[in-house]
């Protein structure tokens, strides 16, 4: 991965900003956290405590995906925060666009998942060993030999929505890991982080934030 680092420089999207909560729209091809290396270390966190010093991470999302991300303005909104993504509180919404016209319109993949050790960062499909996975989908629209869907995931595993979705016969396109032959051939990678909702670390609100997908 660290030969072909090429990252966007597009400025910092921010969607919300407040006492307790930083939340930006992350390009694809940036990396969230730093990765080994000098070369590695341009990512959305570095670049976000430049203009935001106190900015604690709390989730991140891969590289090539894109969507909303959340920060953390202090010590107490990050425990906050990190509890909810732990238990599950957080609701997330992606959209992706996948290879072949789906013809099951709504469904849910139940398939665990675990590190593909000779082959990582890359995941598999392991029913004795994998962690528990779970992604909801719905078809949007299907057409020119694909489809557009967004998928609903109530567990955070590493690559879930892209194993899942290749898994089902139809990977996302633009992956770099999971599809190949002209499934492969495009530009990004075709999965956004669309919405987020969460309880704001101060009062307990309910948010929602959204992000609008640029595919």
């Amino acid at each position: 991965m660290s030969s072909d680092y090429n990252p966007p420089t597009d400025p910092l999207e921010i969607l919300h900003e407040d006492d307790s909560l930083l939340v930006v729209n992350k390009p694809s091809g940036l990396l969230s956290v730093p990765g080994k290396g000098e070369q590695l270390s341009d990512c959305l966190l570095a670049r976000v405590q430049i203009a935001f010093p106190m900015a604690l991470l709390v989730h991140r999302l891969d590289r090539d995906t894109s969507g909303v991300m959340v920060f953390a303005m202090s010590p107490h909104a990050q425990r906050h925060l990190g509890l909810q993504f732990e238990r599950r509180h957080t609701k997330k919404t992606y959209v992706a666009r996948v290879w072949g016209e789906m013809t099951q319109k709504t469904g849910t993949v139940d398939l665990p998942l675990i590190v593909d050790w000779p082959n990582r960062p890359l995941q598999m499909v392991d029913h004795e060993n994998g962690k528990p996975a779970l992604t909801d989908f719905r078809v949007m629209r299907t057409g020119k030999g694909e489809s557009r869907v967004r998928l609903y995931p109530h567990t955070g595993r590493s690559h879930q929505l892209r194993v899942h979705m290749k898994e089902l016969g139809h990977p996302i396109l633009g992956d770099p890991f999971y599809a190949t032959g002209e499934a492969r051939d495009y530009p990004r990678l075709m999965l956004h982080s669309e919405t987020l909702q969460l309880r704001h670390p101060n009062g307990g609100r309910g948010e929602r934030f959204t992000a609008k997908a640029p595919f």
